[in-house]
């Protein structure tokens, strides 16, 4: 819980001084003008979060490898990272799969390395094709971890863990190879399990398996909760829209929606495992819905470039710089936490 507060100096870098920021993320060069969405800092209830310190996050990973792992907002924290950091020391980039989905950064002087995997459910989704075509419907097997980022772990000495956006689509969920509901199915001869327990399925599976992985030693693992989007007056394919220029106050949003039931399940996820700890693993939460909730002024909307979503507004991903730069001055302070236990 908190309030954003004004901020008159601003973020750290610009869209000009970090050169590692996507088209899909450079609203200032794609034609906003307004910068006052970005004089605001989080100030948590109770106490005061510090600003990012490269030098300090860079010293306590050195000699490490962190992953962000899950779907394009999980990209979007690393974009931040990489710009935060690039003040510091700029890195090299070692690798891009053909996709542009996993990517590998280095910093030399701290021998640290910092990994995107692409996971769209964390799980496995095999999407159906119909008369040779996709279909945007998806069988997903809610026991089956996706080996893509899965195999990866052992090397990893951090992981940030998130999924969410992809869950709003016609979802057939499977345990055991058996088909046992459904979201958004519209068949009236399987029952719709809802958002909840998928959402609750998908992490419990992915930290159940993390937990069991016997190669990943003292992997410290965070869940970041699920970031909310602002679409108002349609949704993103029907005109929606998101052209706020300043933080919602907290009387404005809904704090009891939807998204605040994700966070609670990743939350008490989180807190199942933690019983279940083996080993030296430890687990975290990375809590960001409440206040993002509040910050439908910091998406890119129309100011973007996306040769594949043309004419749409993005109301999910997060300007560059942003609000989501708040997302990795948490994750110092529990990088802090965690080096000193």
């Amino acid at each position: 819980m908190g309030r954003w507060v004004p901020d008159p100096n601003g973020p750290s870098y610009t869209n000009w001084s970090c050169l590692t920021i996507p088209d899909s993320k450079n609203c200032a060069k794609f034609g906003r003008k307004d910068k006052g969405f970005l004089n605001w800092r989080w100030k948590p209830n109770g106490c005061d979060l510090p600003m990012f310190e490269p030098k300090s996050f860079l010293s306590i990973v050195r000699g490490k490898k962190l992953a962000f792992i899950g779907d394009s907002v999980a990209r979007n924290q690393m974009e931040s990272l990489l710009c935060l950091l690039s003040q510091e020391e700029i890195p090299t980039n070692i690798y891009k799969d053909t996709e542009d989905r996993f990517r590998t950064w280095y910093f030399p002087s701290y021998n640290f390395t910092l990994v995107v995997l692409w996971s769209k459910f964390l799980v496995l989704g095999i999407e159906r094709v119909t008369n040779g075509t996709l279909s945007g419907v998806f069988d997903l097997h809610t026991d089956k971890i996706d080996v893509k980022w899965s195999e990866k772990i052992p090397d990893i000495d951090y992981a940030v863990i998130s999924a969410g956006h992809w869950f709003f689509r016609p979802l057939y969920l499977y345990e055991s190879e058996k088909l046992i509901g459904c979201v958004f199915c519209n068949d009236p001869n399987i029952t719709d399990l809802g958002l909840g327990f998928t959402f609750r399925m998908i992490f419990r599976t992915a930290l159940k398996h993390i937990n069991g992985c016997k190669g990943c030693g003292g992997l410290v693992t965070l869940v970041r909760t699920y970031s909310p989007a602002h679409f108002e007056h349609g949704s993103w394919n029907t005109g929606g829209r998101c052209n706020r220029t300043s933080p919602i106050s907290e009387s404005e949003v809904n704090l009891k929606g939807g998204e605040d039931d994700f966070r609670k399940i990743q939350v008490e996820e989180v807190e199942r495992v933690k019983i279940r700890k083996k080993g030296n693993k430890r687990y975290g939460v990375l809590e960001v819905t409440k206040a993002m909730l509040m910050r439908a002024d910091g998406h890119p909307g129309c100011h973007w470039d996306n040769q594949w979503m043309e004419g749409y507004n993005d109301c999910v991903h997060w300007c560059l710089p942003g609000p989501i730069d708040m997302w990795n001055d948490l994750l110092l302070g529990m990088l802090k936490r965690e080096s000193s236990l």
